[in-house]
C-alpha cells in the first residue's frame, strides 16, 4: 500500500543535475538515432548502455533476453526496489529526415533490403533513462531502496522467430525477481504532442494487440469461367465486409473502443487464372478480456460461415500478442504531482486510451505500472502537422528530454518516501 505522503510542496529534485547532463543526453540521442538496430540484434547499443551503468558503479546484467541490459543501484538506506524500463530497438523504416545523425543503415528484412531507423523514440527512451541513472546514481547516499534500470530488446517485436521476446521473456527470465520488483515506471515520447509535455492515463492506456491469419481454399478454374470454380478472392473480399461489421455491430462500443483491420491479401498470380486459394492477415485491438474473446470469436465464425455458404473453407488462426498496458490506478493518482512538478501543472494532461500497443504490459501485469507519454513535437506546429511514428518522416524535438529525466528522478525519489 502507499502511503499518503503529501508531495504538493516538494520541488523537483536534482535540477541542477539534470540541466548539467542535458547535453549529454541528447548526444547519446543522437548516436543511437544514427546507428539503430533491430529487435535482438541491439548488440551496439547494449554494449554501449552496458559500459555506461559499469562505470557508475552498478550491478550490471548483460543478455537478458538476448540482448537486454540490466542494472541495478542500491541506496545506501532500505527501501522499495523500482523498476525504470527503457526499450531499446528500431524500426525496418528507410529515414528521409535530414538531419546531421540521419541513420543510413541498410539491412535484409523480410527478404526485402530495407532501411534500419529509431522512427518510434526508443533512441529517446534510452538516453533519457540512461541520464536517470547517472543523476540517480550520483545521489546514491539518499536513495531509500533499489532502482532497476531495464534497457529492454525487441519491443516492437522480432520477425519469424514464433519464440518469445522482449518484455514478455524479461520477465520469464526472472527481470523483476533477485531482488524482487515492487513497481515499474516506463515512459514513451509522442511526435504529436508538444515538446516537454506530459500525459497520463489511469486504467487502461494502451491495446492488447493480435493477429489474425485467414487463408480461404477454393477451386482453381480458367478466369473465363468463373462458374466452374470457386473463387477465393471473392469469398475473401466478403469476409473483409463482414469482418468489418464486428465493431460496428458485434462490440459494444460505450464500454471500450476495438478495432479489426486487415493488414494484407495475396492470391494469385495471373491475369487470368481464378486461384486455388487467398490469404490475408490483421491486427485486432481490445481492451478487456471479454472483449477479447468476443472479437476472436466472431472473426472465426464469420470466416468459416461466410466460406462455408460459397462452397469454400476458411482456415483461421488468431496469434495473441501483447495484453493491455494498464496503469495502475491507485499508483497513478498518487505519483500524479511527482509528473506534475517534472513538467508543470498545466503541462501534465490526462489522455484517453491509444488503440497502439506496448510490451510494458508485460512489466504492468506482474507489479503496478504506470506508463506515461512525454511529448517531443516541434514548438509551432500542430499534431496533423508532424509524422507520426513508424514513418519514414518522423522527428523528435529534443528539447523536452530533461523532463523525461527529471520525472523518472522524482517517481524514484517520491516513491521511496512514500514507503
Amino acid at each position: 500500500m502507499l502511503s499518503c505522503v503529501d508531495l504538493s510542496g516538494q520541488s523537483n529534485y536534482f535540477e541542477n543535475d539534470i540541466n548539467a547532463i542535458e547535453s549529454k543526453v541528447i548526444e547519446w540521442r543522437r548516436d543511437f538515432h544514427q546507428h539503430p538496430e533491430l529487435g535482438n540484434q541491439e548488440f551496439r547499443t547494449s554494449e554501449i548502455i552496458a559500459k555506461h551503468l559499469e562505470s557508475l558503479g552498478f550491478e550490471v546484467q548483460k543478455n537478458v533476453a538476448y540482448t537486454g541490459v540490466v542494472g541495478i543501484l542500491k541506496g545506501d538506506k532500505p527501501g522499495p526496489v523500482i523498476a525504470l524500463r527503457a526499450d531499446m530497438d528500431g524500426l525496418p523504416v528507410t529515414e528521409r529526415v535530414n538531419i546531421p545523425f540521419k541513420s543510413e543503415v541498410k539491412v535484409e528484412y523480410a527478404e526485402q533490403t530495407t532501411g534500419v531507423m529509431h522512427a518510434c523514440g526508443h533512441d529517446s527512451h534510452m538516453a533519457i533513462l540512461m541520464g536517470a541513472a547517472e543523476v540517480l546514481a550520483k545521489h546514491k547516499n539518499e536513495l531509500a531502496g533499489t532502482v532497476k534500470f531495464i534497457f529492454q530488446p525487441a519491443e516492437e517485436g522480432v520477425f519469424g522467430d514464433g519464440k518469445a521476446f522482449g518484455a514478455d521473456l524479461m520477465v520469464q527470465e526472472g527481470v523483476l525477481k533477485n531482488p524482487d520488483v515492487d513497481v515499474a515506471f516506463g515512459l514513451h515520447i509522442n511526435s504529436q504532442t508538444p515538446a516537454g509535455h506530459i500525459k497520463y492515463k489511469a486504467g487502461p492506456i494502451m491495446a492488447a494487440v493480435d493477429q489474425f491469419y485467414i487463408t480461404v481454399k477454393g477451386k482453381q478454374t480458367h478466369g473465363a469461367y468463373p462458374w466452374s470454380g470457386i473463387d477465393p478472392i471473392l469469398v475473401s473480399s466478403q469476409i473483409i465486409i463482414g469482418l468489418n461489421t464486428i465493431v460496428s455491430r458485434s462490440v459494444n462500443l460505450i464500454e471500450n473502443p476495438a478495432v479489426v483491420s486487415v493488414g494484407a491479401i495475396n492470391a494469385g498470380n495471373r491475369h487470368n487464372i481464378i486461384p486455388e486459394e487467398a490469404k490475408f492477415l490483421g491486427t485486432i485491438r481490445t481492451f478487456d478480456l471479454e472483449q477479447r474473446a468476443l472479437v476472436h470469436g466472431r472473426i472465426k465464425e464469420i470466416a468459416e460461415n461466410i466460406a462455408k455458404s460459397a462452397g469454400a473453407v476458411a482456415e483461421v488462426t488468431i496469434e495473441n500478442g501483447y495484453p493491455v498496458a494498464f496503469n495502475n490506478v491507485a499508483l497513478t493518482e498518487k505519483m500524479l504531482p511527482s509528473l506534475q512538478r517534472a513538467a508543470g501543472e498545466a503541462n501534465t494532461t490526462e489522455r484517453n486510451a491509444v488503440m497502439g500497443a506496448e510490451d510494458f504490459s508485460y512489466f504492468a501485469r506482474e507489479v503496478p505500472g504506470l506508463f506515461f507519454f512525454l511529448g517531443g513535437m516541434e514548438k509551432g506546429k500542430m499534431p496533423n502537422e508532424v509524422a507520426p511514428h513508424h514513418t519514414p518522416d518522423f522527428y523528435i524535438d529534443e528539447s523536452g528530454f530533461k523532463v523525461g529525466v527529471q520525472a523518472f528522478c522524482n517517481l524514484v525519489m517520491d516513491y521511496m518516501k512514500m514507503e
